[in-house]
């Protein structure tokens, strides 16, 4: 590659020659910009009569060179350059790389504070609707006169029942063993240690089960039903059925709402037996309480309303992941990062609304004794 300069009067021609690939023998754009102005060139104009095959590193050092040049009010004529090389340069001139951010005036505190208060009601608003319409779609389901398919009620049953076994049977035998741990250290100072079975059994049976429960579901299913149903916006799917006519509470939420439903209680179940077994490992192992005792502790602590209890926040709970998961879904952008967005914004409300079902639930059963 050949690369000579001839000065005229306040004009410079640049003559390209031979192949311009991979080379780095064309001086730095910066020092020729400032060669030119020492000289008092005001105009660059290239002759590539002579110009073999030329890859990016032509564009490249072009671009530079432009660009320095328009700085520095020197003419840099690239009309003289091969069209499809123009083109290059001219395009990449036009791409603002830095674009500057946009000033954004912060309004006064009231007015902010009430456009804050107007999302809040929107957004509160848009919820009332939404369970509005989760139970009108229910009231139909049960009447037979929901449009959905049996096949995605299957599926999802399917998705949030025998799937969920092993991590839920892992997590509750761990939770269960942690409980009786922590509680043999303070027993163990009163040699009451044998009542670590009694606490147990009656904090996984009344709440810890459910509750572990449901946040294991809600960052497995919960975050599921968010993904598929944000999916499906971002590909225009949940526009193809409103304009078939087809109600999206019945078609998407109703099959994954019952199915939830129905397998959570199952799943508590299973949550408290691998929670008491997770105690019994150490309450036999470590603090030596032989399994005929630590059964008949379990046992004398066993008690139908702890366990009716837990399972009616298992239904609470999985109504609420179900929502969450199919609300955010549903309301979910159009591009991937959307999805992901939603589906995190649907684990972290469903844990919230969680425990505030906890908190208020665990208050009414409190005054009505139960």
């Amino acid at each position: 590659m050949q690369f000579e300069r001839t000065a005229e009067n306040n004009k410079v021609t640049i003559t390209l020659r031979g192949d311009y690939i991979a080379c780095n023998n064309a001086p730095s754009p910066a020092h020729f910009i400032a060669d030119l102005k020492k000289e008092n060139i005001n105009k660059v104009v290239f002759s590539t009569k002579e110009l073999g095959a030329w890859d990016s590193s032509l564009v490249v050092f072009l671009f530079y060179l432009a660009k320095l040049g328009n700085a520095a009010d020197i003419d840099i004529n690239l009309k003289t350059l091969p069209k499809n090389l123009e083109r290059l340069i001219n395009l990449a001139l036009k791409v603002d790389r830095k674009p500057q951010s946009k000033h954004l005036s912060r309004l006064p505190f009231l007015e902010s504070l009430g456009e804050h208060t107007l999302v809040i009601i929107e957004a509160s608003l848009k919820s009332i609707r939404f369970v509005k319409g989760i139970l009108k779609s229910f009231v139909r389901f049960c009447k037979s006169k929901a449009i959905m398919r049996k096949v995605d009620f299957l599926f999802a049953l399917e998705d949030c029942t025998y799937k969920a076994v092993g991590i839920v049977s892992l997590v509750s035998f761990m939770v269960g063993l942690i409980l009786a741990f922590v509680g043999a250290i303070q027993l163990k100072a009163f040699g009451a240690q044998i009542y670590v079975a009694s606490l147990v059994a009656i904090g996984m049976l009344r709440i810890m089960g459910a509750i572990m429960m449901g946040i294991i579901m809600a960052g497995r299913t919960g975050a599921s039903y968010a993904a598929t149903i944000g999916t499906m916006q971002v590909n225009e799917e949940i526009d193809a059925l409103k304009t078939m006519g087809i109600p999206i509470s019945d078609f998407l939420v109703i099959p994954r709402i019952t199915s939830l439903i129905i397998a959570m209680p199952f799943l508590t179940i299973l949550a408290d037996i691998m929670g008491i077994l997770g105690g019994a490992a150490v309450g036999i192992t470590i603090l030596g309480i032989s399994p005929q005792e630590y059964w008949q502790y379990t046992r004398d602590a066993l008690a139908f309303n702890d366990f009716f209890v837990g399972l009616f926040y298992s239904i609470v709970y999985g109504f609420i992941i179900a929502a969450c998961g199919c609300y955010y879904g549903i309301n979910c952008g159009r591009d991937a990062d959307s999805v992901g967005i939603a589906t995190t914004r649907a684990v972290v409300s469903a844990i919230v609304w969680m425990i505030v079902a906890t908190g208020i639930l665990t208050v009414i059963f409190e005054v009505l004794g139960i």
